[in-house]
């Protein structure tokens, strides 16, 4: 069962129809790469086959550990960086009202979901504290190495206040640990403590780990069915397997995306219509930009929320430089609706009283592509007929595979990362972290 269609009806003025038809055979190579494991980074391509080949005992145990968070926690911290949050914070932002966590406990059927370890800012970090309060809370702790700077200086901190709260046994019951199945010091750490653990594989890079324990336990934490969204990621699989372009939407997209990049759109930006969808938009980037910003190549992954920044960056994407393209990622059915009220003041909005805001906003929608395509804008639709696990576990399925197609199709490795090693060098130096010495002098003598 599908549950998302993908539109190029509005690419015509930017790709002729030969186009396409004309990628079949480096999409067909680009794909034996991804699927007989003979590309570049295919150690890393575990994912692929992650839906249906994944731990089903872990997963039982994912599924006893929310809710044993459930039953004794408020909150759930989650602490973590880049792919270690990204695809749990947009699945449970996805998942549920915009407004979820601003909502008293009473009125919430589920912990509420806090992220930490995604900067070194302290006053989040004391905000986060503050938030908490005196309320019951756990901790998940994600990373496979443990000595990720910004998630490690937070496991600190928050490992101390469950210890102070609840004492060096109770703190352990609190304490889930997602990390490396046989190494790091976070698993050394979490055998010798006694912690619950879960696993990072080994071939799941973290952009693409929102489907492992990773993602699942605090998606499940925060009431999400995650049976639903491995169904969901399953169809996916089933449905984007097929190397003929005139079958595979998400090969399609691939496609679209390079023929445009070789035409100079060297930005695409991810367009949603409703906030509960901006963090999914962070999702993506990093799943592109971390695959496929290599080797002085690359599409340059921006988002944006509309209508709220067609107020802001809204003049750019119509009349700025002619190097950006649009995926807008829309949801057919609303999870709910307003009526527009009817009001005898003329306050020139007598248009449109009576109608749902449902019907306005996709008007806007439809609106927008097409002033922008008369700007200049290829704009191509990821839709998706509701906002629920079966659908996102599908969405999050194409576009990895995309993103995998598309890397191979640019003649990179889509499935290392490593520039992102850079600044954590320079960073290490700086801070005086043992064995940057030599680097630590260098680097001063620039600042």
């Amino acid at each position: 069962m599908s549950t998302l269609s993908f539109d190029t009806s509005k690419l015509a003025d930017f790709v002729g129809e030969e186009e396409l038809s004309m990628m079949q055979p480096m999409v067909t190579a680009a794909d034996e790469l991804l699927r007989k494991g003979t590309g570049v980074g295919a150690e890393f391509t575990d994912w692929l086959h992650l839906p249906t080949e994944y731990d089903k005992d872990e997963f039982a145990r994912i599924k006893a550990a929310a809710k044993k968070i459930q039953s004794n926690s408020k909150v759930l911290v989650v602490i973590g960086i880049g792919g270690s949050y990204l695809g749990a914070r947009a699945a449970i932002d996805f998942l549920n009202d915009y407004f979820n966590n601003y909502y008293g406990d009473d009125e919430r059927d589920f912990p509420q979901v806090l992220f930490a370890g995604n900067s070194i800012a302290p006053a989040y970090l004391n905000s986060l504290i503050k938030v908490i309060g005196d309320r019951d809370f756990s901790v998940n702790i994600i990373s496979k190495s443990g000595t990720t700077t910004e998630p490690a200086i937070a496991f600190r901190v928050f490992k101390q206040l469950l210890e102070e709260k609840y004492g060096t046994e109770g703190a352990r019951e609190r304490i889930f640990a997602t990390t490396d199945a046989h190494r790091g010091s976070l698993k050394t750490l979490a055998d010798t403590e006694g912690y619950e653990e879960f696993v990072v594989p080994d071939g799941v890079g973290g952009r693409f780990s929102v489907l492992t324990a990773v993602g699942l336990l605090p998606i499940a934490t925060a009431g999400g069915d995650i049976d639903q969204l491995m169904a969901g990621a399953a169809a996916g699989e089933q449905t984007y397997a097929d190397a003929d372009l005139t079958k595979n939407p998400a090969y399609q997209y691939a496609a679209y995306r390079n023929i445009l990049y070789r035409k100079g759109y060297t930005t695409e930006l991810l367009i949603n219509y409703d906030p509960t969808l901006v963090q999914f938009g962070e999702w993506w980037k990093q799943l592109q930009g971390e695959s496929e910003g290599k080797d002085g190549k690359g599409i340059f992954p921006a988002s944006g929320n509309f209508s709220t920044d067609l107020h802001s960056f809204g003049q750019y994407i119509q009349e700025g430089r002619r190097n950006i393209f649009e995926t807008m990622v829309r949801v057919t059915e609303p999870v709910s609706d307003v009526v527009i009220p009817t009001m005898d003041a003329d306050d020139g909005l007598g248009y449109l009283q009576g109608e749902n805001m449902s019907y306005v906003n996709r008007t806007a929608s439809e609106g927008t592509v097409l002033a922008h395509v008369d700007g200049g804008v290829p704009n191509m639709i990821v839709e998706i007929d509701k906002q629920n696990e079966f659908a996102l576990g599908q969405m999050i399925y194409f576009f990895e595979v995309a993103v995998g197609i598309s890397g191979y199709l640019n003649g990179i490795n889509p499935f290392n990362q490593p520039g992102v090693e850079a600044y954590k060098r320079n960073m290490f130096g700086l801070l005086g972290k043992p064995g940057y010495e030599e680097l630590t002098e260098s680097l001063k003598a620039r600042l």
